[in-house]
């Protein structure tokens, strides 16, 4: 059974090595991603959840967070506005050529309607009371950059979001946390406290910021293969005994 909730707290983060080796399918390092003082594959973000969901494939990184205009152009569509901010982001990060850039967006979408971060609180209320009880999605651009050839692979996640009918009294005393400030839709789906969706059955990394599926199946086109127990820690991290999605993903049909 899928279960939506994972019992972290928000303010904590696991602290993961980063001194191990890439791991190819035996665990040993690969010979295309030597390991150095400087890593070769950069998160091009500064999101806490996803550099927790990333380190669970046992790959060593360093994080260097783009800066890049993230207004949506007129008439531009989710998907164009998720996949190009996810390109700009990882073209913006200045490394060296045998380094590897992986960028991500992630927006909610809600009828059509991009619903970003929002700018004070009367906002947030006014988001959260627009996505109650009632179905929207969550979009995820990601962009892999590899600097010696400039090869860029860009994939989409999409997960419809089915939301509970929370109270106003609920959204008041989320909103008072200051979590909602910096999310797009003004949620983040695993708050402990507030806990906005009650079952779903699309990819939950995904409404957390990095489809990670996606990212490994990205990845193996550069010839990077993940560290085996990824899998079991994702699952352990997002609470669920079997991802109803990870096997479509990585078999390219999703």
């Amino acid at each position: 059974m899928y279960h939506p909730y994972p019992s972290f707290a928000d303010a904590a983060e696991q602290q993961y090595p980063q001194s191990a080796p890439l791991g190819g399918s035996d665990g040993g390092v690969l010979e295309s991603f030597p390991v150095t003082e400087k890593h070769a594959l950069v998160l091009a973000s500064n999101s806490p959840r996803r550099r927790q969901l990333l380190a669970l494939a046992g790959w060593p990184f360093g994080v260097s967070a783009a800066d890049v205009d993230e207004s949506q152009r007129p008439n531009e569509a989710p998907t164009d506005y998720v996949l190009r901010l996810a390109e700009s982001k990882a073209r913006a990060v200045v490394g060296d050529p045998d380094q590897i850039i992986l960028a991500a967006d992630t927006t909610v979408v809600d009828e059509g309607i991009v619903l970003g971060k929002p700018k004070d609180k009367p906002e947030a209320i006014t988001m959260l009371t627009r996505l109650r009880g009632h179905e929207h999605q969550v979009y995820t651009g990601v962009a892999l950059l590899r600097l010696g050839d400039r090869l860029l692979l860009k994939d989409l996640c999409v997960t419809d979001v089915p939301m509970r009918e929370y109270s106003d009294e609920e959204i008041s005393a989320y909103v008072q946390t200051g979590d909602p400030l910096d999310k797009a839709g003004a949620y983040a789906i695993q708050h402990p406290g507030f806990r906005p969706v009650e079952e779903m059955s699309g990819c939950y990394a995904n409404v957390m910021g990095l489809p990670m599926c996606h990212v490994i199946r990205m990845l193996r086109k550069m010839n990077i293969q993940p560290d085996t127990e990824i899998f079991a820690g994702c699952e352990t991290l997002l609470e669920y005994s079997r991802c109803p999605v990870s096997d479509a993903i990585l078999r390219g049909e999703m």
